[in-house]
């Protein structure tokens, strides 16, 4: 879900809780309007009754029956009410309501006196005699003799219920004519009118977080070199709000980036070109110092008096084709990372080089007592397009490796799978494996992880082999794993992807 989404949700779920709250005011305001309409209406009819009637109470003591008569007839006129004559400990007397009360048949005095004693109240909620299980508004006036007796300022209460009915159907028509509608049509234009300006601002604010999304977004996919071209147009205009402060610091973070990028750029073609200079400078003396030892060699070869001398010179004839091999493969990693290369893919059956290979490495391998074997599940090809040159390097350099650390009685063996869109070439031997501290560090360059042979031997390497092997895999989009355990052998996989592989038409479109 996108910020903007998410501000236009909170916007308008709160532009509707907004508006339900309104609603649920204007409902409740209306309910108190009708409450103290109703209780001032009820308060002043009341007023009117012990003004013009001072003698109440001597009414119904002298005619019970026609004084309940009476009462009726004043609330002709108040619909939904019921009159009640309380005396002061709040027993009914006489009732104008159709339920018959159990003698002495008391209600709440705290409303009755608060009804009777606070003039100018908004209303006030007591019992209903005949519901007791819920309130109503009620009113009351104190009511006196004509001739006070001592003790006794006050002989009862008229007390007037107003019920809480549903307000008639005209009435309904009535609010729902004059508020509902009208109302609710307002509320639903301002909701939408809110929306839209909500809209608008939300995309005038959310705008440059979209252009600065949109620059990462080319930074990442581009790379920095030109990822930093096709971003810098799509930042948006510094501005002195937070995005233009954000906007600002990714403009200096991306200017900072493209010189620490071009000065690495520099520092690595650099790199590369001293490399690759050295590494054929240094041919051409090693390949005649390699000559002259081997000339040096074959003179005192039959020479009993130059048999010192004949060890020293194959010993400096040894270090010097290692030294020749490592400018060599120095002079090939140069090449491997200059980003100009291309490799030269062919559609080839990895089987029959996986046999090419075996054969070429047969003869060292029973000299040195290993099996070497190139496995062939099924009858199937397992195809792939390879730089077959360069693949065949990396797939020797493994049966390489793996010879010079293997000893007699062990086996080597080379195969080809295919799974799903990739191919998996496996180079498992036998020998006496790699330490797990030497695994994470196996393909770094001039790392040697078989400390226990001597480097004068030159019979280790000097930890580039590996190197170009990962770089090759690499440059054809695959990548490498190695499994291994002491006195449990080592294998090493590259993972291809295979000749239909999806991953391979994007890269080869």
């Amino acid at each position: 879900m996108s910020v903007r989404l998410k501000i236009a949700l909170t916007i308008f779920a709160t532009g509707f809780v907004t508006a339900l709250a309104v609603l649920a005011t204007v409902v409740f305001a209306f309910q108190r309007f009708e409450h103290e309409t109703t209780y001032q209406r009820a308060s002043a009819f009341l007023g009117r009754v012990v003004a013009t009637y001072d003698n109440l109470f001597e009414m119904h003591e002298r005619y019970p029956e026609d004084f309940t008569l009476f009462l009726k007839n004043l609330v002709l006129f108040e619909p939904d009410t019921q009159l009640y004559l309380l005396d002061p400990e709040g027993t009914v007397l006489a009732s104008t309501g159709s339920v018959q009360l159990p003698p002495g048949f008391k209600v709440a005095m705290g409303p009755v006196r608060q009804a009777a004693s606070t003039p100018g109240m908004a209303y006030v909620m007591g019992d209903d005699p005949e519901r007791m299980d819920a309130d109503a508004i009620v009113t009351a006036r104190p009511v006196g003799r004509r001739a006070i007796r001592s003790g006794e300022p006050v002989a009862g209460y008229l007390y007037l219920v107003c019920h809480k009915e549903g307000l008639p159907a005209t009435r309904w028509q009535v609010l729902r004519a004059s508020f509902a509608q009208p109302a609710m049509w307002l509320i639903t234009a301002i909701v939408a009118l809110t929306t839209v300006l909500a809209a608008l601002v939300i995309g005038s604010v959310t705008r440059p977080l979209k252009r600065l999304t949109q620059a990462v977004a080319a930074l990442s996919e581009k790379g920095l070199q030109e990822g930093a071209a096709h971003a810098q147009p799509l930042l948006p205009p510094a501005t002195r709000d937070e995005f233009g402060q954000l906007t600002q610091a990714f403009g200096a973070m991306l200017a900072t980036l493209r010189k620490q990028w071009d000065a690495l750029r520099r520092l690595d073609h650099f790199r590369r070109e001293a490399v690759s200079n050295l590494s054929h400078d240094l041919r051409s003396p090693l390949t005649a110092t390699t000559a002259c030892l081997e000339t040096l060699q074959a003179r005192w070869a039959g020479d009993a008096t130059r048999q010192d001398d004949h060890r020293l010179a194959e010993v400096a004839l040894r270090n010097t084709r290692n030294a020749a091999r490592m400018v060599q493969s120095l002079g090939d990693l140069a090449t491997l990372d200059e980003p100009a290369f291309q490799l030269r893919r062919e559609r080839v059956d990895l089987h029959e080089l996986l046999a090419d290979i075996a054969a070429r490495f047969a003869e060292p391998a029973a000299q040195r007592g290993v099996a070497l074997t190139a496995l062939h599940d099924g009858e199937h090809p397992v195809v792939a397009e390879v730089d077959v040159e360069l693949f065949e390097r990396a797939v020797a350099n493994l049966v390489d490796n793996a010879l010079k650390f293997c000893g007699a009685g062990c086996h080597i063996t080379v195969q080809a799978e295919e799974r799903g869109h990739e191919v998996v070439v496996s180079v498992r031997d036998t020998g006496p494996g790699i330490a797990e501290a030497d695994l994470p560090h196996l393909f770094d360059r001039f790392y040697q992880a078989r400390q226990s042979v001597a480097p004068a031997t030159g019979e280790g390497g000097k930890g580039l082999g590996l190197a170009i092997v990962k770089r090759i895999v690499e440059l054809h989009g695959g990548s490498v794993a190695v499994t291994s355990s002491l006195t449990h052998g080592t294998e090493v996989k590259l993972v291809l992807p295979s000749a239909t592989s999806p991953k391979l038409a994007r890269e080869n479109p």
